[in-house]
């Protein structure tokens, strides 16, 4: 199994993965307490399924009781530009670095699929591969197996590789040795916590997503608060502000597979363009995208708030022109947008 497990890991690098370590399923048991925690304070928002099956998210073990070892493996989407250079360009739009180009959850999904088929073809065991489509907490699995740790922006880092990176799994059957999980080196760094626009984490480790920008952007139905929506600026689809400043990006590994940084058409769209999407436009712009899943009037209305809070006089006429939108939602964020810009 030792002599498997190192074929394996060589294989996963092969294929493009920039790091692929074991653990067991009940590696991490703390998991199950920190879930109830942040459903309890409400921190999950309008993300329900978050407090849906949390016997599964809460206990991978459960998941597939059969399972013996979890491979966890790494997909670098390291950005070469300065994500946070949009945010002073008042006129465009910042869409997260990991939207820009194809759709993660196929692009990972079918190299998991194949490196799995490879596994059981070596070894006769069974598998299951996830790539954030299944209650499983990656980012904790990812610690227990050594990738990185969870810092204090909550999401997984490395001294190797960053924290630009796409988590998946691959739950199999056979006994892999597993590997030493990885200690927390954020050290007295504050620097995640301090730059984030809306306040959205009560303490180092803690986010409360109702505050994230990326959920408000994303996950979030209907208006967004005007104090929040206010401290957006111009992100229309995740942020990246948290990620960007750390200081372990100093060792970021770069994308290895072009398809996931886009063509750079999203890397500062117009925004004035993007307000005039209707429905079709919206699914041909974004065929093939992460951005997709949102929807068109979702996406407008993150564009109305962007605009509102560009101070550019120049784009009033196309929030205006939304003004009466179908959608409620897009067509409120567009008579704030335009008596905003008429305050500036």
């Amino acid at each position: 199994m030792a002599a498997l497990k190192d074929r394996l890991v060589a294989r996963a690098l092969e294929e493009g993965f920039v790091a692929a370590r074991v653990c067991r399923p009940d590696a991490v048991p703390e998991v199950a307490a920190r879930l109830e925690a942040f459903v309890a304070a409400g921190y999950h928002g309008q993300m329900g399924w978050m407090a849906e099956r949390m016997h599964w998210r809460g206990d991978p073990a459960a998941l597939w009781p059969a399972a013996r070892s979890v491979v966890m493996l790494v997909e670098s989407y390291a950005p070469d530009y300065d994500p946070l250079e949009v945010l002073g360009r008042r006129d465009r739009a910042a869409i997260s670095a990991y939207a820009q180009g194809r759709d993660y959850h196929d692009v990972v999904k079918k190299r998991l699929k194949r490196l799995a088929r490879w596994l059981v073809a070596e070894s006769g065991c069974e598998v299951k591969v996830f790539v954030d489509t299944a209650p499983v907490p990656e980012k904790a699995l990812g610690q227990a197996a050594g990738l990185g740790w969870q810092g204090k922006h909550t999401n997984l880092l490395s001294r190797e590789w960053g924290n630009w990176a796409f988590l998946g799994s691959v739950f199999t059957t056979a006994e892999l040795d597993p590997d030493p999980a990885e200690s927390d080196h954020c050290g007295s760094c504050r620097a995640c916590l301090d730059i984030c626009p809306t306040a959205a984490f009560p303490a180092p480790y803690r986010l409360d997503a109702r505050r994230c920008i990326s959920y408000l952007t994303i996950e979030h139905k209907g208006p967004v608060e005007i104090g929040l929506r206010e401290k957006m600026g111009n992100r229309i689809y995740g942020c990246d502000d948290c990620l960007a400043i750390c200081p372990w990006n100093k060792f970021a590994t770069a994308a290895r597979d072009l398809r996931l940084a886009g063509d750079g058409s999203l890397r500062a769209p117009e925004l004035a363009e993007l307000a005039t999407l209707d429905d079709a436009s919206f699914r041909a712009k974004f065929s093939g995208s992460p951005v997709k899943r949102i929807g068109r009037d979702r996406f407008v209305r993150n564009v109305l708030y962007a605009i509102g809070n560009s101070g550019q006089a120049g784009l009033r006429p196309s929030a205006q022109a939304c003004a009466e939108d179908p959608d409620a939602t897009v067509a409120e964020a567009a008579r704030w947008a335009v008596a905003r810009l008429a305050e500036r």
